[in-house]
């Protein structure tokens, strides 16, 4: 029997244009009801989340940061933050790969120094509490738990061609669309989702998960239903073969609801 549900966010259960769709509300009550827990798991800071399922948040456990923070009814349960020295090293490497934006991620505020138009755009409609400072000040006095990166040139064809070799001991990955995410090793969904189970007494063949692209990987690892949406990343839609209709068809509030009917998607 199915106990708990994680789904990412953007381009997984959100719609095309970012927008929860309709009924997602109606199935996590569904499910609460039903004795089944639901996990939003995103890359957006925390209060961007608790702002997006405020209607339900007594219900769910958020997972903010690709894993960084897991909360639960508004007590942060975990928080796994990169030390000073390495936020400056990470700063020092962006700086150094042509048209990236470093933003710094803190549970409370994500910081910017530069950028305009589509990036400024993007940090305001993802992180909700944000301000523009000078990252090195942040660095030295705030706890970072991740580091987004914003490549105009795309990830796949700039920063991570240079970003996971320049630091080895940190982990890069490419979080969808233009960004990249860095953090500590062990600061992943993945390893988030083996707290979450611990932490509510659950098995893997309890768990069900969705994702579209490849910060979802480990998360998907850890449930013994995983499933990406008809519209992930080809590489992670080959390596976990399961796929529900993608976001544009409302694909996983459907899986959701045939949960909570009893019945696998």
């Amino acid at each position: 029997m199915i106990k708990l549900i994680a789904s990412d966010l953007d381009g997984t259960l959100l719609d095309p244009a970012g927008n929860l769709p309709q009924g997602t509300f109606a199935a996590i009550r569904q499910l609460h009801t039903n004795g089944i827990l639901f996990c939003a798991a995103s890359g957006r800071q925390l209060t961007a989340l608790q702002q997006m399922f405020a209607p339900v948040a007594d219900d769910i456990i958020i997972m903010a940061e690709n894993g960084a923070i897991v909360a639960y009814r508004g007590e942060v349960l975990r928080c796994d933050t990169i030390p000073a020295a390495d936020v400056a090293r990470a700063l020092a490497c962006i700086g150094g790969v042509p048209r990236a934006i470093p933003l710094l991620c803190t549970p409370a505020c994500a910081y910017y120094e530069e950028g305009e138009g589509e990036f400024l755009a993007l940090v305001r409609a993802s992180y909700i509490s944000n301000a523009r400072r000078t990252l090195a000040e942040v660095a030295a006095g705030e706890k970072v738990c991740k580091i987004a990166v914003y490549d105009e040139l795309g990830p796949e064809n700039n920063a991570m061609h240079a970003l996971p070799a320049a630091l080895p001991d940190l982990r890069v990955i490419q979080s969808g669309g233009n960004w990249l995410d860095i953090s500590v090793r062990d600061a992943n969904k993945g390893s988030a989702m083996r707290f979450i189970r611990e932490r509510f007494h659950l098995r893997a063949e309890e768990c069900a998960a969705f994702g579209d692209h490849m910060n979802d990987y480990e998360m998907l690892l850890e449930c013994g239903h995983p499933y990406v949406t008809g519209n992930a990343y080809p590489p992670l839609k080959r390596r976990i073969g399961r796929a529900v209709r993608s976001n544009a068809e409302n694909g996983v509030v459907q899986a959701m609801q045939r949960i909570a009917d009893g019945l696998l998607p």
